[in-house]
Order: structure tokens, then C-alpha cells, then sequence
């Protein structure tokens, strides 16, 4: 039965996968874009625009007017910013979009927040009700985290909102920040990633796109109100991805083992010069630090309460590298 459906963050890696996917299901999908040039990506016949941004509530309530569903995927994911936009987005843009929801009678909503809210791994996999154990290393973790509690009172007061978390994404679409996974791969099998974060050894977790857009629509599905979702992949230390990676590009480069303090050093030197002169830095201390842990991640509440699958890393290295060669050469 077709649904008509609100989207932000359409013109994103996941959310123009997502959006397509629901049009080509017979979907009536409603996309909010900052312009029209941006969402040229987007034309399908069951796809409509809605110009505006987070804080636009008439363009808000006029995309979701009739709509059964809404997807929040909108966010400020960036290294560092010289201002609060990580809170004005990720919450103040968040809770717009509840309201505009409430407003207009929208029986679902389905918000992505990220697995990183949840914390490195320090006593096995993390779960959903694992407790962080260590402060928050970005200001993206830590907004989107009081976006989350703010969601618990808005479920609390009536609405049907669910979170879904997903890990480290990659896969085929745009080479952009929340893709870095895949534009990481492109360099290596073309030559020319040279470093190794640290020894090598930290683990992280990385999930397949296709994956997290099928997560989404089964967290809207099946999802409890109030309960939020881990889509994760598989494990995997830095030396295990690369490895596969190299498998499967046909060729194995060595890599320079990148010292941590190396790398805070940098990260401190980038954080000045952004600090002072306005310049977007390539890392920050609090990005550097993350590698000192491990990201292990169990999806096990997924795939037991979703029906959520799990593509594994090789085969979907495999898919991103035929892709990567076909379409990025």
C-alpha cells in the first residue's frame, strides 16, 4: 500500500538511497532541499520538493501535510564549527521537525543518530543499553546524544519517534564527509593512502549503505516507540580492513604506522589555525582520541526486533570496489 513520506537529509549518501528506495516501492516521497540544484540526483516521478531548511515550519508543515511518515536524516556531521551549528542542527533542527510532525499528524518518525553516542567498546561489543563510560570526543556525539534525550520526551508525550545508530557507513555514492569510509578505499587501491592510524589494532565497525536503508525502513516497520536501534556491520581492526581491501583491489601497499601523538599533535596544530584563522581543519584532538579505543558493535537487538541483516565486510568491500571502479575512474 503506497504511504507518502517526508524526507531530510535527501540529498545525503543515505538519504538519497533511501529516498529512491521508497519511490521505487510506489512510495509518494516528499524531499526537503536547500535548493533545486542540489537534488539533481533526486528526479524520479514519485519524488516531489519541498524548498527549505530545518527551521523553515512553513515549508516543514507543507511537506508533511498528508504524510503517514517522516525521516529525519538531516544533521551537522562536520569536523569542527566556529559556532553552535552542531547544536542548532542536530538539536534545534531536530525538534523542529518533531514538532512540525506533531502538528501536521504524522503517525511515525524515524530519526538517524550515530552509534557514536553509545561510546567505545572498553568492556566487549557496545549495545543499545550499554553505558558510556567515557566522556564524548566530538561535539557531534555529544548533540546528537541530547537530541536523543529530547526525542525520550517527546515519545513520553504521545509521539511515535524511532532512533536508529548507525556505525561507520560505506559503500557506493557520494565521495562527502559521511562517506569517508569509501573515498578511504578509493585511495588506497589506487596507491595512495600511505598511513596506518596508530598500530593498527583499533577496531572499528562498518556497515554496508544498503544495510542502514533497509534498517531505516524496518525500524519505521517494526521499531518500538522510544527505543533506538544499533546498524552495525562487522568488526574489524584497521589492519583487517586494509587487508581486505587489498585482497580485493588486486594489489597491497604498505602503509606507515601513524603514532598517536603524532597524530594529536596535528590534530592540536589543526584546531589552532581553525580556532584563530577560520581554517576547516582535517582532524581535531577529540577525533584523534577515538582510535584509542575499540568500536566494537553488537546489532543483535536489530536483527532480532527488525528482522535488520548484515551484509559482511568483504562482500561489501567487494561491491564498493566494482562500483568505485566502474563509476569513479
Amino acid at each position: 500500500m503506497s504511504k507518502r513520506i517526508f524526507i531530510t537529509g535527501s540529498t545525503g549518501f543515505i538519504g538519497r538511497k533511501l529516498a529512491m528506495k521508497l519511490a521505487n516501492e510506489g512510495n509518494e516521497v516528499v524531499a526537503l532541499i536547500r535548493s533545486k540544484s542540489k537534488a539533481k540526483d533526486l528526479i524520479h516521478d514519485r519524488i516531489s520538493f519541498v524548498e527549505g531548511d530545518l527551521f523553515a515550519e512553513a515549508a516543514l508543515k507543507k511537506g508533511m501535510e498528508g504524510c503517514d511518515e517522516v525521516y529525519h536524516l538531516a544533521a551537522f556531521a562536520s569536523v569542527w564549527a566556529k559556532d553552535d551549528t552542531f547544536k542548532t542542527v542536530n538539536i534545534d533542527g531536530t525538534l523542529n521537525i518533531l514538532d512540525a510532525a506533531k502538528s501536521q499528524g504524522v503517525k511515525k518518525t524515524v530519526v538517524t543518530s550515530t552509534a557514536g553516542v553509545i561510546g567505545p567498546a572498553i568492556d566487549g561489543p557496545v549495545n543499545e543499553d550499554t553505558p558510556r563510560q567515557v566522556d564524548f570526543f566530538t561535539d557531534y556525539e555529544s548533540t546528537k546524544h541530547e537530541s536523543e534525550l529530547k526525542i525520550k520526551e517527546y515519545v513520553a508525550a504521545g509521539q511515535h519517534i524511532v532512533i536508529v545508530n548507525p556505525t561507520r557507513v560505506y559503500g557506493p555514492g557520494p565521495l562527502n564527509v559521511s562517506n569517508s569510509v569509501t573515498k578511504l578505499v578509493k585511495q588506497y587501491i589506487a596507491g595512495k593512502w600511505k598511513f596506518m592510524p596508530g598500530d593498527g589494532m583499533s577496531t572499528g565497525n562498518y556497515v554496508y549503505v544498503d544495510d542502514v536503508i533497509n534498517g531505516h525502513i524496518l525500524a519505521m516497520k517494526n521499531g518500538r516507540a522510544g527505543e533506538r536501534y544499533l546498524l552495525g556491520g562487522e568488526d574489524a581492526t584497521y589492519h583487517e580492513l586494509f587487508d581486505t581491501i587489498a585482497d580485493i583491489g588486486g594489489k597491497k601497499y604498505k602503509l606507515y604506522k601513524m603514532p598517536l601523538g603524532v597524530m594529536l599533535t596535528f590534530g592540536k596544530l589543526q584546531l589552532f589555525l581553525a580556532e584563530n584563522f577560520g581554517r576547516q581543519p582535517m582532524i581535531t584532538p577529540g577525533w584523534v582520541r577515538k582510535y584509542l579505543y575499540k568500536w566494537s558493535v553488537s546489532s543483535t537487538k536489530a536483527q532480532k526486533e527488525l528482522g535488520y541483516q548484515v551484509t559482511p565486510l568483504k562482500q561489501g568491500i567487494q561491491q564498493t570496489v566494482d562500483w568505485l571502479k566502474t563509476n569513479n575512474d
